[in-house]
């Protein structure tokens, strides 16, 4: 079997980030791009993602930086990423993702006030 191209890596590494955010979690292009081992390829991520043709991937879970939901708020693609996001429990509202607050680090983890 012939080794894959470098785009074919790149793509598989992509596809196994996304498979890998949790239900009810999402994520930033960049940072799926990051974690692939691709920084600075967050427009490659949209690319392969718009090329997706397996249902099971949960493509929904990748969202612009800011939380914000790639599609054009008309779109069918934008109603249907909303609501698979909400039936995984995550908040939408106006169009943005709310995401949960994550430490940066385990300092910050350890260190951070409690909430109430």
């Amino acid at each position: 079997m012939p080794a894959k191209s470098p785009a074919g890596r790149a793509a598989a590494a992509i596809l196994a980030v996304v498979r890998a955010i949790p239900r009810g979690q999402v994520a930033g292009y960049g940072e799926v791009a990051r974690r692939a081992g691709l920084p600075g390829r967050a427009r490659l991520v949209a690319r392969i993602l718009a090329g997706n043709d397996d249902p099971t991937l949960p493509w929904h879970r990748v969202l612009r930086a800011d939380g914000r939901i790639a599609f054009p708020p008309d779109s069918a693609g934008f109603r249907e990423q909303s609501r698979r996001l909400r039936a995984e429990g995550v908040r939408v509202e106006n169009g943005r993702a709310r995401r949960p607050r994550t430490a940066a680090d385990l300092d910050a983890l350890l260190w951070a006030p409690e909430e109430r």
